[in-house]
């Protein structure tokens, strides 16, 4: 049988539009949001690639001179090169929204977990500490917290973490009530399987499916948070290379008809909440059980 390079991209092609067909367009969403984070992501990770500039050189070229030339996106006041910012800012806005977004999701579902296989008072006082989280605005919580952590990469992360442990927590608790009342978890125990190994084995496989979705759902919130605190100045510091603080820099400059410094980081920052987005709607529809019945 031959497997040739042009042999297995056809058949990779097949098994491609064949996804299509079975899904429709709920799977070309999914596509679109991959491409565009996996691209943004390929952009952060080699940035040397996307750009010969230093985003911190102030010699980059001349003061606010507009997008053309060897400038693609133009330089700010400080004659740095714009388009280097959007590239090394990207690290930094990816690394701020999706730590973010794994610190919540670990301490929601293992919370989740535990208060919902517990039970009694533990999932009492647990449910009531939650909800009274839950129901503060996310921003509004998260420029508390800022307020009380300062400036800072870390800091801002755990600011942005804990407006999304609820979600986490609320999701997986109510799975784990109705998963821990199914026969084979009866079973599970009348053979003798521990309470460590039941949530291992048997619940915690049942509910991380639909925490999949959530997260690349949080991930995209985060990075409209994360930008608003730094645009606000709650975020991170000057120093440090970003979107929302280039935006929040830019912003002064925009009556004078320097359009590009605010233009281009908001377009970056909207187009990679969107693909996380259209990446967790494409998700959410696919593992539909609803949807494969179709």
């Amino acid at each position: 049988m031959n497997y040739s390079p042009a042999s297995a991209l056809a058949r990779g092609f097949s098994s491609f539009t064949k996804m299509g067909k079975k899904y429709g367009v709920e799977w070309w969403i999914l596509v679109a949001g991959a491409v565009i984070v996996l691209g943004i992501v390929f952009m952060a990770a080699f940035p040397d690639i996307f750009t010969t500039f230093n985003p911190y050189d102030q010699a980059a070229g001349p003061q606010l001179a507009p997008p053309g030339g060897e400038h693609l996106m133009g330089t700010d006041n400080l004659r740095r090169d714009v388009w280097a910012r959007i590239v090394f800012g990207s690290q930094t806005i990816l690394r701020v929204s999706v730590l973010a977004a794994i610190i919540s999701s670990l301490i929601g579902i293992s919370m989740g977990l535990l208060s919902g296989f517990s039970g009694g008072i533990l999932d009492r006082i647990l449910s009531l500490i939650m909800d009274s989280v839950y129901v503060f605005p996310g921003l509004i919580l998260a420029i508390a917290f800022a307020a009380m952590f300062g400036p800072g990469v870390i800091n801002i992360t755990l600011a942005v973490s804990v407006i999304y442990i609820p979600t986490y927590f609320r999701l997986v608790r109510g799975q784990t009530l109705s998963i821990k009342q199914e026969l084979y978890i009866e079973a599970a125990r009348a053979i003798g399987a521990s309470s460590s190994t039941i949530l291992r084995e048997y619940i915690f496989p049942n509910v991380i499916a639909t925490t999949v979705v959530v997260f690349t759902l949080n991930v995209a919130d985060a990075i409209m948070i994360e930008a608003a605190l730094t645009y606000l100045g709650l975020g991170l510091p000057p120093s440090v290379v970003d979107w929302g603080m280039d935006l929040a820099m830019g912003k002064k400059f925009l009556p004078s008809g320097q359009w590009w410094l605010i233009t281009f980081p908001g377009i970056m920052i909207s187009l990679l909440a969107l693909g996380f987005t259209m990446l967790g709607e494409g998700l959410a529809e696919i593992l539909n059980p609803r949807l494969l019945e179709r």
